[in-house]
């Protein structure tokens, strides 16, 4: 137990790394392969545009910074308020980046059916009405934290659950868009499956699961205060229940 406490910090420092390399891959992918984001029978900027926003919002804006979001209780020094308001300010930003990342995807020409029929974009509207819920329960019990305290306690473990399972649902989702993504360049656009494109892609769908199981690691990582607690507790007990045993063989 001991050695997964000490490890707390250096998986921080490994979920920031990962960030950063999936940040860097989806932007070069984006900026350098700006050519396969051109719909399908159009060759507008603006569509070109709408295209490229999608992954930058979706996996910059939504799942990195909602990643940090969750990580915000492990590093932040402060109170349990403060800590708090700074996990509900990222993840209200993270959802804006995530609603708007879905709305680039109603811009198209070619209508709104047409772009949300694949397990992707399925999953993907699951996530964002998850994410809302769950945005929307913490920000009413934060600015109601005084009220009906003895339902919060109860509720608390689903909403890290249920906060935690969304998290990985959009890493998921961002999966299969890269796997929906790179079958369709390499069936219909005949990029190599060798390619530097390809390898950019596949990297970036590694970065994405490395991140995810970093972020929720850290998350169930037991605290140290909550560790000591723990075991003062159990000490405690072993104590009263050897003292009893021995007061029984006494007498």
């Amino acid at each position: 137990m001991a050695v997964l406490i000490s490890a707390s910090r250096p998986l921080l420092a490994l979920a920031r790394v990962a960030g950063f390399l999936v940040a860097f891959l989806v932007l070069t992918w984006a900026l350098a392969f700006k050519t396969s984001f051109i719909p399908h029978h159009s060759q507008t900027h603006e569509d070109l545009i709408y295209s490229v926003m999608h992954p930058l919002l979706m996996v910059i804006g939504f799942i990195l910074i909602s990643g940090e979001a969750i990580l915000v209780h492990r590093w932040l020094p402060g109170s349990r308020n403060l800590k708090k308001l700074i996990h509900l300010c990222l993840q209200g930003v993270a959802l804006t980046c995530g609603v708007f990342g879905i709305w680039t995807k109603f811009q198209g020409r070619d209508g709104i059916v047409a772009n949300f029929y694949s397990l992707h974009s399925w999953m993907g509207l699951i996530c964002i009405f998850m994410f809302a819920t769950q945005w929307l329960m913490g920000f009413l019990s934060f600015w109601h934290r005084g009220e009906v305290r003895t339902l919060k306690v109860r509720i608390l473990p689903w909403h890290i659950f249920l906060g935690l399972y969304t998290y990985g649902l959009a890493v998921a989702t961002a999966e299969t868009g890269l796997l929906e993504k790179l079958t369709f360049l390499q069936t219909r656009r005949n990029v190599l499956k060798h390619s530097a494109e390809s390898m950019i892609v596949n990297s970036l769908g590694l970065g994405l699961a490395l991140l995810s199981g970093l972020v929720i690691l850290a998350a169930v990582l037991p605290k140290y205060n909550h560790y000591n607690v723990l075991q003062s507790k159990l000490t405690g007990s072993e104590t009263k229940k050897s003292s009893s045993y021995l007061k029984e063989r006494k007498y």
